[in-house]
């Protein structure tokens, strides 16, 4: 019983560094995915185009190389520039997610029907008002369930950044296993895992119900 709490003491140092990449990926990157969406929606073609070059390149191309490309990467195209391991993850989540987030408050503000931008008009209201007070609030709606599928893989994504060597919850339960030939630090990880993404549904699930109005 010493062994396991132990065990788990020293994994749950690692579930810091987890929470601490989900909550600020998630923190940066919706705002990134919103601006994203509502260029990629506007006018103007030079937005539209480097929002389409941004999110084809990040969608088209393995996280894990993207995390490489940044913390190795970057160094060899900029001499002298690196940055620390727990930065180079956390701006490759950002702008990861983000492109995803993009598609998704792409599809919700698209999915709204035209027939309420015109009817805004007729009541008189500008674009800022009738963006704030009917669309967004019916796009946050429609959005939530493809975000809150990305929060789920985003809790697991973090496992990731053990190649960077970072002591996160995965590579704790790593350094146990190696040392003493047990998988039971793997079944405490897992249920860390499902526990964080457990609280991530239960989350989602009460800003559902909060929007529901607009159903």
């Amino acid at each position: 019983m010493d062994y396991f709490l132990q065990s788990a003491g020293y994994i749950l140092k690692g579930c810091t560094i987890t929470l601490k990449l989900f909550f600020l990926t998630i923190i940066f990157s919706l705002p990134l995915g919103f601006a994203g969406a509502m260029a990629k929606t506007s006018k103007v073609k030079i937005l539209i185009y480097l929002m389409e070059a941004y999110t084809s390149i990040v969608r088209g191309t393995p996280l894990l190389l993207q995390i490489f490309f940044v913390y190795y990467g970057l160094p060899i195209i900029f001499p002298g520039f690196r940055l620390q391991r727990f930065n180079a993850a956390l701006l490759t989540f950002i702008l990861n997610y983000g492109a995803y987030f993009v598609e998704i408050f792409r599809g919700g503000i698209q999915s709204i029907d035209k027939g309420q931008y015109e009817a805004s008009k007729v009541l008189g209201m500008s674009y800022f008002q009738t963006m704030r007070r009917i669309i967004l609030p019916q796009t946050i709606k429609r959005v939530l369930p493809p975000i809150a599928n990305e929060a789920i893989t985003l809790v697991k994504d973090t496992a990731l950044v053990v190649v960077l060597g970072i002591g996160e919850i995965l590579r704790n339960s790593k350094e146990i296993v190696s040392r003493d030939f047990t998988i039971s630090p793997f079944i405490i990880a897992a249920l860390l895992y499902l526990v964080l993404n457990y609280g991530v549904v239960l989350f989602f699930k009460s800003l559902e119900k909060r929007y529901s109005v607009y159903d």
